[in-house]
């Protein structure tokens, strides 16, 4: 198996007519994954990509029984296309779209957590890379080749240190079981310790890699949880070490503003709860061979 998605999993793509959403789906469909239908309001009944067009997400989950969806909308009504996924009954929604207001985020959080139908999806993002089990199906904007299938979990909020690790793991001979980008925003859909739960239930899942940033509490909340509950050894890298604090860098929610937010201080947050830490981005596929026992590999 894989954690939320494997090459079953039928998905929905929430802005496919347009540009992107086309490029991405065509992608997507290319390396395996199961992309069953688009879903634009007042498209309906034409075809992207030999794949029909609804004008609602639950016209879609209807008539393709679609589970999970993938969120190329701009930024001014992403968090109603995450909304209605959810209402629709999708379990798994992957919204890639930067720039959702924090105040919009906000509402989505309350109604995800309000209704019944709504809690029962999993929101990835939004301003995330997506999600990817190699080898099975992806959801999102990564580069499908540079993933190696193999039972190493990554869970990140940036994007493109994501890409980097898996770079660094392919040229170690290194696998990746799934990837996950949780982003970089304040407020997201899905938090660290989320994602390793997943990872320490997916009995593909062997160890895992966490890479982190400034900002937020969510760095020492996994940490704390991996200490009392992980029995799979987890490697971490941390950006941001010359960050000064209360300035902004990179991601919103990329900025320093209390203590255990800074880079070092989740270094020794993250080192005393027995997490390997990497101590460069050059360095993190030896750390997750030192990990592994691997020496003769890195």
């Amino acid at each position: 198996m894989a954690i939320l998605i494997d090459s079953a999993t039928k998905v929905l793509v929430q802005g496919m007519s347009g540009r992107i959403g086309r490029f991405h789906a065509q992608e997507m469909i290319e390396h395996g994954t199961n992309v069953v239908a688009g879903v634009t309001p007042g498209k309906g009944g034409e075809e992207v990509l030999g794949r029909p067009v609804h004008d609602t997400v639950r016209q879609a989950v209807e008539a393709t029984g679609a589970e999970a969806s993938l969120i190329f909308v701009p930024p001014p009504f992403a968090a109603d296309a995450i909304m209605e996924a959810a209402d629709a009954g999708i379990r798994t929604a992957v919204c890639v779209t930067d720039g959702l207001p924090a105040q919009d985020m906000m509402e989505v959080k309350r109604f995800l957590r309000r209704y019944p139908r709504a809690r029962k999806m999993r929101l990835i993002g939004p301003n995330c890379a997506g999600v990817i089990s190699p080898g099975k199906g992806f959801m999102g904007i990564m580069p499908p080749h540079i993933y190696l299938p193999g039972r190493v979990g990554i869970v990140g909020r940036s994007g493109t240190l994501g890409y980097e690790a898996a770079s660094q793991m392919q040229a170690l001979g290194i696998g990746v079981s799934t990837s996950v980008g949780i982003g970089g925003d304040p407020i997201n859909g899905s938090s660290f310790r989320d994602i390793l739960e997943l990872f320490e239930a997916d009995p593909e899942t062997d160890a895992v890699l966490m890479i982190g940033e400034i900002g937020g509490p969510q760095e020492a909340d996994a940490a704390a949880w991996a200490a009392e509950h992980m029995t799979k050894p987890v490697a971490a890298y941390i950006a941001g070490l010359s960050a000064p604090k209360g300035r902004k860098m990179g991601h919103a929610g990329a900025i320093i503003s209390a203590f255990g937010e800074s880079a070092q201080e989740k270094v020794e947050i993250l080192s005393a709860a027995g997490i390997s830490v990497a101590p460069h981005p050059s360095a993190m596929g030896e750390t997750v061979a030192r990990m592994l026992g691997r020496r003769e590999a890195a």
